[in-house]
Formats: C-alpha cells, structure tokens, sequence
C-alpha cells in the first residue's frame, strides 16, 4: 500500500483546504501520533487522514501552538469542526486512545466513530481473542503487513521521512480495512452491536480521561489492618495444619510449617487434620466452600485467602497507579473485555476492588463533590423473564413481588408469608445459578447439600418455571447443533468444540444459556453509558467508574439530587429498549463515599 502520498499540513490555509476537502467525504481514516501514552504526560504531535483515492494529510500539530507550548484551538477550529463532526466518519483502530487525546488536548468530542479493533473483535466472537493489534487485523483482513517500529521512535524533535510514511501508512489502512469489515458484519448480523460499540467509545474515553479520586491515606491504613489480619490468619492456619517436628530444640517441640499456598502440601494437611472427612480433588475455593460451615479450618482457610487475595492485587502498588498530574486513577477499560461483551479493566483493575466496606470506602468524592452509585435491579434475571416468556418470572417482577421469596415458596412448597431469610438466600442463589446454567452437581457443591436433594430441588424449580426451563434446554441443543448464541442485539458468540468431547460440549451448553443474558446485560450497560454521556455533556457530572451493571457518576454536591434522577432516568431508557415484558428499576445512592 503506497503511503508516500501525503501532504504536510503546516499553515493555516493549508488546514482550512484540508479540512474542507475531507469534509467532502462519507468517510476518512484517522490516527495520531504522541510523544506519550497518557494524554495528561504528554502531546498529540501528528493528526493523519486519508481520504477516498489515497490523498492522505498529515498535520503537524506543533505548527499550531501558542506561546506556552498547548494548542492554539481557534487556530485549529476547521480540525475540531471536522473532528466533532459526526460526518465523514472517523476510522481509526482502537479509537479510544484518539478519541481520549483529542478530548483532553483539544478540547473536542470525536463524532462519528468506526473502530476497526472493536469490529475485528465483533467478527471473531471470541474466536482470536486476543490478536486484534492493527498488525494482526491488516494481515488478517487484508494480507497486508504493518512494520511497527517507528511506533516506538521519538515523537517530539524533527520528524524524519520514515516516520512521517509510518504515520501516513496507519492512516491509509483503515478505509480499505473498514470496507472489508462492513462485509463481515453484515454477513454475520452485527451490525446493529456494531453502532453499540461504536457509540460507547467517547464514554469509554471521557470516563477514563475523568478518573476516580483514592484517599491515600484512608489505603494505608486499612493496607495495615489487613496485613496483621493475614499475619493472624496465616499463625491459625499453621497452628491447625502444621505437624510437629521429629527434631526437638531447647524451648520443646518444632513446628513443620506447610507453604499455605502449595495444593499439594494442603491437601495433605487437610487429608490429616480432618480423617473420614470426604475432601474434593481440589482446592479451589468453591469446591472448599461447603466445608466451611461444619470446618473451621476450612472457614479460616478460605478467609486467609480473600485477605492474601486482596493484598496481592490491591496493595500498595495501586498507589502507584495514582497519575501525578490529576492525582487521581486513571484505569484502562477494555470494551469487549470478554466474548459476552462484557468490560475488562486494567491498570488497575477498578472493578473489581474488595466488595468490604473498608475498601470501598477509600474510593470517595474530593472536597465539595459527591457520588451517586446507581445499579440495574436483578437485570439479568429481568432479561430472563424477557427473553424466556416464562410466566411464573413475568408475573413477579409485575406485581412488584420479591422473585427470590416466590421462587422460595413454590420450591420448598411453603406459603409466601411463611418464608425463612434462609430459604430467600437458598433461592437467590439458586435463580442467579441457574443464569449461568449450573447443573444438579454444581448447585450441589456450593450449597454443601446432597446431590440426590439439589437434583430434587432442580426439578420442582424447572417445573415452577417451565418457560424458562424450555428456554435453557433450547438455548443449550441450539447451542451445540449450531456452535454460536447470540444477544438481543446481535451480539455473537461462537463455540469450537470437539463434539465427542462430553465435558467440552457441556461447557458450550452452559455457555450458551450464559451468553445470551450477560450479554444483554453487558450491551444495556453500555447504551446505558452513550445516553448518561449525552445527558450529563453539560452539567457538572462525569462517569468515574463502572462494574458490569453498577454506574458511579461524581458531581458537584450542589444539585446533585438533580443529576441522579437523570442518571435512574437514562439506564432505565437503555434497559426498556430491549427488557419490554418486565419492569426495568435501577437503584440509586448519594454518598461521600463508594459505598451503599
């Protein structure tokens, strides 16, 4: 692909022609080129497009600055105005770095966006999960092959021909690549999902741009108190499972210390400590979780590992991730961070921060601002009355009945009003298993009752809800005959599977009465994110944070009553576009602090 056919664009004339000429265009491709991967670090040094045909302009953004080094933005107002303009369609390849720079240096909103990474992904439907780099999507797509080495070169001093190729290079793929991936998604039905992700990337951006505000303080000394509960834990563990030494030293016996964290040496202490005690082949917390109730040293045990858990992965080092410029966290949100269409998040992972209070808590609003929490009530189970038409489900969620307390009633065949806490929780737990299409075993081991009693209990829940026991057997054969689910939005997942496999084709049945709910739940989310952005444009609010289907808005104190009905007001709208035979209800909560 020829990338030589590019024009400087140093002046303002030549800006103005520019902008004008591409303007003229339904499309264009768009990259840029920083001295820095944080736009809060850094500066946008080149702007390129390419245009139908293969004219290309590049524009050197260091001809458009004021004394003071920012950009001169009235000097580039024919840029903004094309940039904001929601034609010609800007395409880029994961268009959330530019649309993050243009935001925070510019002081532009991308408008009209196709990112080619988001569709790559769409088309592979977890498939190539994790090859979607410009260089693996050209040569996939279009056989092409994308030399990245200037990507690492020096942005910031006098540009050299290579790099100024490179730059135009980048820009001149993405028409061709867009044309080919128009094709895939309209051959696969992804079109729609497609206008979905496309719309969530300026939110995406702007709430990572905005950032959530830590109370650094408030971490280290609850850093503290967890690193002496681990020290506790940790002595109790090794009281309960070490053996005494053979060897016998001046102050009386020796302890043999067992590495907490070796499977093979716990499974031996278990095996001694707790003899004619039937212990899984594993380890892992859920198959332990039923012993903990009659065992204390599988509680304590269990409980030392949330503790190590949280202080491995939500240390000291997440101070670390505190941008010096902001002095708050700036996390990486990945948009199709799972074949579901769920969110993924990195550096750090914000989402998935302890639930405690304690941790929570250090997660707060600065000095006259305020957070409103806001999450989709039992949504997944609300998209499975949807979806299944089951009537038992329907009616109880449109009389404003409790569906756990019914689902209780008519599985332990007890009146309403009779209901235990406990048999509320049973239920619970038993409708939201049954969205990720646990079996009789499953449900067996994490409750800690027989298998002969949870197989019993399944069958008197399925014939309460036939509707949606049709449903998951219809979801689990289509799922299996035809290797792919697929949302209401069109959101497709594909299952490769060796069908003489039984553990791998029962995988892709659980997957397949999975996939179609949390993936409407993760596509709700995200028309969620794309209204709430357009509400919230001109108020004092930003999105800081979200959790599958959990929204923290930050704003001023001062009507910020105002901004969480807007907030109830717009994920309510983006539920009841696809959730129309059951009530949608989001809860929300104003607080200091990151905490219900």
């Amino acid at each position: 692909m020829d990338s030589s056919n590019y024009r400087l664009v140093n002046s303002a004339s030549e800006l103005a022609a520019a902008a004008a000429e591409l303007s003229e265009h339904a499309a264009v491709g768009f990259d840029t080129e920083t001295t820095a991967l944080d736009p809060y670090r850094g500066r946008m040094r080149l702007m390129q497009f390419s245009a139908p045909g293969g004219a290309a302009y590049i524009i050197d953004l260091d001809r458009f600055r004021k004394g003071d080094g920012t950009p001169d933005r009235d000097a580039l107002a024919p840029l903004r105005g094309l940039l904001a303009a929601p034609r010609p369609v800007k395409v880029a390849h994961n268009a959330k770095f530019d649309a993050k720079w243009t935001k925070r240096q510019l002081d532009t909103e991308l408008g009209g966006i196709f990112d080619t990474m988001l569709a790559s992904q769409l088309v592979s439907a977890g498939e190539s999960e994790d090859r979607h780099s410009l260089a693996a999507v050209a040569a996939r797509y279009l056989d092409e092959t994308v030399d990245k080495s200037e990507q690492l070169s020096d942005w910031g001093g006098e540009l050299s021909a290579t790099q100024l190729e490179y730059a135009a290079r980048d820009a001149a793929l993405m028409l061709p690549l867009r044309e080919r991936l128009i094709e895939l998604l309209r051959r696969d039905e992804l079109v729609e999902v497609a206008q979905l992700e496309f719309q969530c990337v300026l939110p995406v951006a702007c709430l990572e741009l905005a950032g959530i505000f830590l109370d650094k303080e408030r971490w280290r000394e609850q850093l503290a108190i967890v690193e002496k509960r681990r020290a506790i834990l940790a002595e109790e563990l090794q009281v309960m499972l070490a053996e005494e030494s053979s060897q016998q030293s001046f102050f009386g016996p020796t302890r043999n210390d067992i590495n907490l964290d070796s499977h093979v040496q716990l499974t031996k202490a278990l095996k001694r400590v707790l003899p004619g005690v039937e212990l899984p082949n594993s380890t892992r917390n859920w198959k332990l979780q039923p012993l903990a109730a009659e065992h204390k040293v599988i509680e304590v045990l269990l409980e030392y590992r949330t503790v190590q858990k949280a202080l491995t992965s939500y240390g000291e080092n997440i101070l670390n991730e505190i941008n010096p410029v902001t002095g708050r966290i700036h996390a990486n949100f990945h948009q199709i961070g799972a074949p579901t269409g769920r969110f993924a998040c990195t550096n750090p992972n914000v989402q998935q921060v302890p639930h405690a209070v304690e941790y929570r808590r250090c997660f707060r609003a600065p000095a006259g601002r305020k957070l409103v929490i806001a999450d989709y009530s039992q949504i997944e189970l609300r998209i499975l009355a949807h979806v299944t038409e089951d009537k038992g489900f329907i009616d109880a969620f449109n009389s404003g009945a409790d569906l756990h307390r019914v689902t209780a009633a008519q599985v332990f065949n007890t009146p309403l009003e009779e209901v235990t806490r406990e048999q509320r929780d049973f239920a619970k737990r038993l409708n939201f298993g049954v969205v990720y299409g646990i079996g009789a075993q499953r449900f067996s081991m994490m409750t800690g009752i027989p298998l002969t009693e949870a197989e019993s209990i399944l069958a008197r829940y399925f014939q309460t809800y036939r509707g949606l026991d049709a449903w998951l057997r219809d979801a689990a054969r289509k799922a299996v005959r035809e290797r792919t689910a697929r949302t209401m939005a069109g959101r497709l997942a594909r299952f490769n599977f060796d069908a003489e496999d039984r553990q791998a084709a029962s995988l892709a049945q659980r997957n397949g009465k999975n996939m179609p709910i949390q993936g409407a739940s993760a596509d709700i989310l995200k028309r969620a994110l794309r209204l709430l952005h357009d509400r919230l444009k001109e108020t004092t609010a930003r999105l800081v944070n979200i959790v599958h289907d959990e929204i923290v808005v930050e704003a001023d104190a001062a009507g910020v009553e105002e901004i969480a009905r807007t907030v109830e007001e717009a994920m309510c709208a983006a539920g009841e576009e696809y959730v129309t035979r059951v009530p949608v209800k989001v809860e929300t909560e104003i607080a200091d602090e990151w905490v219900k």
